[in-house]
């Protein structure tokens, strides 16, 4: 995953930072973080699907509910963008006029 303004958008939404903190925690459903958040349910659900196509969460089934469960591997990737771009930073490197 590349470092790119869409995906910084979707995690700059502070709904969406909420529900990542909480789904780091453990798995929860949509009841569970319409109960921690305060949010709407259908809010809750369409920060979800924008999580869920971001590649941020996945989906489990159980019996009539959805739970949802973070996927540490594409936070390390953007960690990983983000420290690559810092140690690119650290350069002196100066292009000349």
């Amino acid at each position: 995953m590349s470092l790119d303004a869409d995906v910084l958008k979707v995690l700059a939404d502070p709904l969406r930072a909420q529900i990542l903190q909480l789904l780091a925690g453990e798995a929860l459903c949509t009841c569970h973080l319409v109960e921690e958040t305060g949010a709407k349910q259908t809010n809750v659900s369409n920060h979800l699907k924008v999580l869920r196509e971001a590649g941020f969460v996945d989906t489990e089934p159980c019996g009539r509910f959805t739970y949802y469960r973070l996927r540490p591997d594409a936070l390390r990737r953007i960690a990983d963008s983000l420290h690559e771009l810092a140690d690119r930073a650290d350069s002196d490197a100066r292009r000349p006029c």
